[in-house]
């Protein structure tokens, strides 16, 4: 490292980054200790999935324009297989990368070493599996669970780590417990439990519950809007629906160990487009943020 010039403020600085790239720093400084740090704002691009389709760049422009501080992929459009563009592309619109969702085959063989040369490239941290069907399987579940674990332990030097995202179905009950509660049991604390806590409110959970039940596992959190049926008057726009997010951010921030908070804004209320929906979305949890 070339020192000439460098004062001791910067040195220290780049030496804090070395350490965090290879794992190396305390939960404490690194922001993940419920406390110290407050999580950032993230939007799941699958939000704006249509538009994606027809323009990725013009989609990535508008979320600059947010005031958010990064994105999760649902995919990567032309961006596929050119890690050096989308990080400059990323780098323009002040943008980080805060997550992706990547299917679980990302993690197996061969593949896993293409999946780390990519997001390394483009500066993320979280792999995040948005689902598999082994999740709920009774005779596979526990090898699922031994492939988080065994990936998780080749991430964790380089700074990575790798997670699940659940919906309804992972809280179905298998010998006493969910197959929420079973995966988290059985997976080390490095393996983040990227908890939808839209869909774990509709399928009747308690997502404050959940995140202080498995403290400093939920390094990046779902903020996905649902309005419960029956509740008069309520939308699914964050600040407008049924979910007390007052008190998961409070959790995330205090337990949860929580880098990102990820709006994934799924439906559309009131007829308007996706971009107004996400824009709503953005202001309520920024308002609840701030407190």
């Amino acid at each position: 490292m070339e020192l000439r010039g460098m004062n001791r403020r910067d040195f220290l600085k780049a030496s804090a980054l070395s350490a965090l790239a290879a794992g190396l720093l305390p939960r404490a400084v690194m922001g993940q200790d419920g406390g110290k740090k407050p999580a950032r704002i993230a939007l799941q691009l699958y939000s704006l999935r249509e538009d994606s389709k027809k323009d990725f760049d013009a989609v990535l422009a508008e979320v600059g324009k947010l005031g958010i501080a990064g994105v999760e992929f649902a995919g990567y459009h032309g961006y596929r297989g050119k890690a050096k563009e989308l990080r400059q592309r990323l780098d323009d619109l002040g943008l980080v990368a805060a997550g992706t969702h990547i299917g679980t085959g990302s993690f197996r063989g061969d593949a896993l070493q293409r999946t780390i040369d990519f997001h390394q490239a483009i500066g993320c941290k979280y792999l995040i599996v948005p689902g598999d069907k082994d999740f709920t399987n009774p005779e596979k579940w526990r090898a699922l669970a031994d492939l988080f674990n065994a990936t998780a332990e080749k991430l964790k030097p380089l700074g990575m780590a790798c997670g699940y995202h659940n919906h309804t179905a992972e809280f179905k009950q298998h010998e006493g417990k969910s197959f929420f509660e079973l995966f988290a049991d059985n997976t080390s604390a490095d393996v983040v439990l990227q908890q939808d806590c839209g869909w774990s409110f509709h399928a009747g959970q308690d997502p404050v519950a959940l995140i202080k039940k498995y403290p400093g596992r939920f390094g990046t959190v779902h903020i996905k809007p649902m309005a419960r049926r029956g509740d008069a008057g309520k939308k699914a726009i964050i600040g407008m629906d049924s979910v007390p997010w007052v008190d998961v951010v409070a959790a995330c921030n205090q337990d949860g160990g929580t880098d990102w908070l990820t709006i994934e804004q799924e439906s559309y209320p009131g007829g308007k487009s996706p971009l107004d929906c996400v824009k709503e979305s953005v202001a309520g949890l920024k308002a609840i943020v701030a407190g």
